[in-house]
């Protein structure tokens, strides 16, 4: 009779044969030498969109990478077949280190971390100044993210036709944000087009917007000849459908940079962010916090930086700018 329990013995183990033969496992992994370098441009269902030399190949992760997410923007090393003919597949061996990283949580009580873009440049903040109604907290939170992952913003500001841009740009003058202003007219006759074409050359750069923005219309005018789905906004409730589903990198026209249109965002959870990194994102500011007591919020009465500012060293506009965009870390979109 088979024992089991703690009166078991060496004489119960029982050993599973190895089919192919006797050769034990091993945890060491192939090199791949050989493989080619890629970046990705768009994932779908698991299959990834991967652009090798002058060439797009369909590709997945292969499984030696484990848990580790491949996203749009990622530069990686690709195996298998990469001519790029129809029904092959090759895969994902390696993810480079990444420059930057473009990160949201669901809600601000989400633990779940994800990476939107990896290895931007530069975030452009598509806000429509009307039809929807600009929505402040949330561009607070792109910046916030934009620096704490490591990318420059850009706002662009949309419809200008519908109401002045004036107001809005002084809420973020402080920050020193650079910012192009279009109209729907100047959409239309590619003006608009050109002129924010002019802040992404030699650059990649993300785009992210709520619905109803116009966020999708201008990446279709600055990349003509990959349109996207474009959606109306509803005139009761002011939203737009969502038309982008999932991230995609497309080339500006003549190479001269990279467009990284992401699905639009009704929320943008800071769950993930630790506040004291913020501070990096204002050199005029950061010396001062050396006087600061130990894990500052950079918001309470003992703070270094209120006599960092009296002593003339910033602009108190740039302090109150910090505190608003830490705020947002700590406050819901719609507080």
């Amino acid at each position: 009779m088979r024992r089991y329990g703690k009166h078991t013995d060496e004489d119960d183990v029982r050993v599973r044969p190895n089919r192919k033969g006797n050769r034990p496992r091993t945890n060491i992994r192939p090199k791949h030498e050989d493989a080619a370098d890629g970046f990705v441009l768009t994932i779908d269902r698991g299959r990834l969109t991967v652009l090798v030399e002058d060439r797009t190949i369909t590709a997945m992760k292969a499984r030696e990478l484990g848990r580790k997410a491949v996203v749009v923007g990622d530069q990686v090393s690709v195996v298998g077949d990469l001519s790029g003919a129809k029904d092959t597949l090759a895969r994902i061996v390696r993810v480079q280190d990444r420059s930057s990283v473009l990160r949201r949580t669901a809600d601000d009580d989400d633990p779940y971390e994800r990476v939107v873009v990896a290895n931007a440049d530069q975030l452009a903040i598509v806000t429509a100044l009307a039809d929807p109604e600009p929505r402040p907290r949330l561009i607070d939170r792109c910046l916030v993210a934009a620096y704490d992952g490591g990318l420059e913003p850009l706002l662009v500001l949309t419809k200008a036709d519908l109401a002045s841009a004036e107001p809005l740009l002084e809420t973020y003058e402080p920050l020193g944000v650079p910012y192009v202003v279009t109209s729907r007219e100047e959409l239309a006759d590619g003006e608009a087009a050109e002129r924010v074409r002019e802040r992404l050359k030699g650059r990649v750069t993300a785009f992210v917007g709520h619905s109803g923005v116009g966020k999708t219309t201008l990446v279709n005018a600055l990349v003509p000849e990959r349109k996207r789905a474009t959606g109306r906004v509803n005139a009761v409730t002011g939203r737009g459908r969502h038309t982008t589903t999932s991230a995609l990198a497309l080339p500006l026209p003549g190479g001269s940079g990279w467009v990284i249109d992401t699905p639009g965002v009704r929320s943008f959870g800071l769950n993930h962010i630790d506040p004291s990194r913020v501070i990096h994102a204002f050199p005029d500011l950061e010396p001062g916090t050396e006087d600061c007591p130990r894990a500052c919020s950079h918001d309470e009465k003992d703070c270094a930086l209120d006599q960092w500012v009296t002593d003339g060293h910033a602009d108190p506009a740039r302090l109150y700018s910090l505190r608003r965009l830490l705020a947002t870390r700590e406050r819901r979109e719609g507080d």
